[in-house]
């Protein structure tokens, strides 16, 4: 499918940081934060590593655009991740008063947008997140799945 430059090249972005969390044993998550066309923060999965159940990769870029911008308010930023966001993070990303979530893959398990709950519709949203889903599904997936199946063998 084709998608404006805007979404598919701030979605390789976090692409690159998925790689970075499977390089580190770390399920494959990518996320960036961008206000203003530029992107502003990166994070990816850090679970394991950090040995903290908070270290998805929503929470890790949603904390770098926080410091870089000095404020919690994230009004007016994007924030691109390559899978659905769980519960927590959904609740994150409302809190930050993210205005855009653009993500990949839906998650099966735990997707707290659309696939398996939709915390993004309810009081605390009323309506000021734009989400996007589906962009680069393809390719988020195959990492994950390559990921996984690297596990399994």
């Amino acid at each position: 499918m084709n998608y404006p430059e805007y979404l598919t090249s701030n979605m390789a972005e976090a692409l690159a940081e998925a790689v970075k969390a499977a390089e580190a044993g770390e399920i494959p998550v990518g996320a960036v934060v961008v206000k203003d066309g530029r992107i502003i923060a990166r994070g990816h999965n850090t679970r394991e590593g950090n040995r903290d159940i908070t270290g998805h990769a929503e929470i890790n870029a949603i904390r770098e655009a926080e410091r870089f911008l000095g404020d919690w308010r994230l009004s007016g930023c994007d924030l691109f991740v390559t899978m659905e966001p769980c519960p927590m993070c959904m609740g994150a990303i409302l809190a930050a008063r993210i205005s855009r979530l653009v993500y990949g893959c839906p998650d099966p398990v735990a997707g707290a947008c659309r696939t398996v709950t939709n915390i993004y519709t309810s009081g605390l949203n009323a309506g000021k997140l734009e989400v996007y889903d589906g962009i680069m599904a393809e390719d988020c997936s195959a990492v994950l799945d390559g990921f996984f199946n690297e596990i399994r063998e």
